[in-house]
């Protein structure tokens, strides 16, 4: 995408987007609704003509190609399936459209091994009403890649999906695009979707793309506030910057105290920033800790492996702590309203713009 912006009037639903995505990569757009992400993703696939910029495939200007003669398919969230058409007949039907016609051998024979990939041989027959949501998710994609595509397109594909069958199926879709090598590119509003399906993730806001890179370096390396909160939970204290160092920083908080952390984004002295820290990065204990934040408890939330606590400091406000289970066994359980210490590392602890 060079370039590529799309506006609907006055609205910039896109604003020059510049990216390229490698063959066979799993690239994930991930932001709110309304952020252009849909937008972006409906470019690629020719549903959408760019009012600039240029969308190129395989090094193809695909700018006078409609949609149905580019090398791409969709795959959508509501899958699109024919209900009146066999399980079988579904993912044909896009293969008895291509001119010349194929010979009904080799659809059967593309037909059976699509079934064979997404573990359906046996479901030729069925149909559509018959199947239960996930085997129908298997259906649209099998009906997607049976065209050998070069570049799959996903449209939140997962949403209608119960939240253990969609664990299931982000399993199902990685190993799917691992063992077909094809370009695929996801549209989600899921951050641990987005988290565990991609090899890239682009964070959008307001149509531009804000933060671009692998999942774990958006999780540990954040340039914005907004990164920070989309990409995962974080806690935010704001502050000023006092002083600078390399890559330390030190920031005044809301209740008078220096702190020192890592300079998260390229901010200067005197800046009004935030102090940024993960909930699994701060230790809470209901015995004393030299130097650490007293706290109060005010809720507590128990979730089999781990543990979330929604602690009070009396000028920071709430902090949220994610506490593993073995820390909470080799500890008192502490319980709403008790007395508590909060700390954490200098290097757990991101300033970020912000914004």
């Amino acid at each position: 995408m060079k370039g590529v912006s799309k506006a609907y009037g006055e609205i910039e639903a896109v604003k020059k987007i510049n990216l390229q995505i490698a063959a066979g990569e799993f690239l994930t757009f991930l932001g709110p609704s309304g952020c252009g992400k849909t937008t972006a993703l409906r470019m690629l696939a020719g549903f959408e003509t760019p009012t600039m910029g240029t969308v190129f495939i395989d090094g193809e200007d695909m700018s006078d190609k409609a949609a149905h003669h580019r090398p791409v398919n969709m795959v959508f969230q509501s899958y699109a399936l024919f209900p009146h058409l066999t399980v079988g007949q579904n993912i044909a039907y896009g293969l008895k459209q291509q001119r010349p016609k194929l010979a009904r051998s080799l659809i059967n024979e593309k037909v059976g091994r699509a079934l064979e990939t997404v573990r359906l041989a046996d479901f030729k027959n069925r149909r559509i009403w018959e199947m239960s949501g996930g085997q129908q998710q298997r259906v649209a994609l099998a009906r997607a890649i049976v065209n050998e595509p070069k570049l799959l397109l996903l449209d939140e594909p997962l949403a209608a999906l119960d939240r253990k069958l969609r664990k299931e199926m982000q399993i199902e879709l990685q190993d799917l695009q691992r063992q077909l090598g094809i370009t695929f590119v996801l549209v989600t509003h899921d951050q641990e979707e987005a988290l565990s399906l991609s090899d890239r993730v682009c964070v959008m806001r307001a149509g531009e793309i804000v933060q671009i890179g692998t999942p774990r370096d958006l999780y540990d390396n954040p340039q914005s506030r907004y990164v920070a909160d989309f990409v995962g939970t974080s806690n935010f204290f704001e502050g000023d910057i006092t002083a600078i160092h390399d890559v330390k920083v030190q920031i005044n908080l809301q209740d008078g105290q220096a702190y020192e952390a890592t300079l998260g984004d390229d901010l200067a002295v005197g800046t009004r920033a935030c102090l940024s820290i993960r909930p699994e990065q701060i230790r809470l204990s209901k015995m004393e800790i030299p130097g650490a934040l007293k706290v109060t408890v005010q809720n507590q939330i128990f979730l089999g492996e781990h543990t979330e606590y929604l602690v009070r400091h009396d000028k920071l406000g709430n902090i949220a702590v994610l506490s593993p289970r073995q820390a909470d066994a080799d500890a008192d359980t502490l319980n709403k309203g008790d007395a508590a210490w909060v700390q954490w590392a200098t290097e757990a602890a991101l300033v970020l713009s912000n914004i």
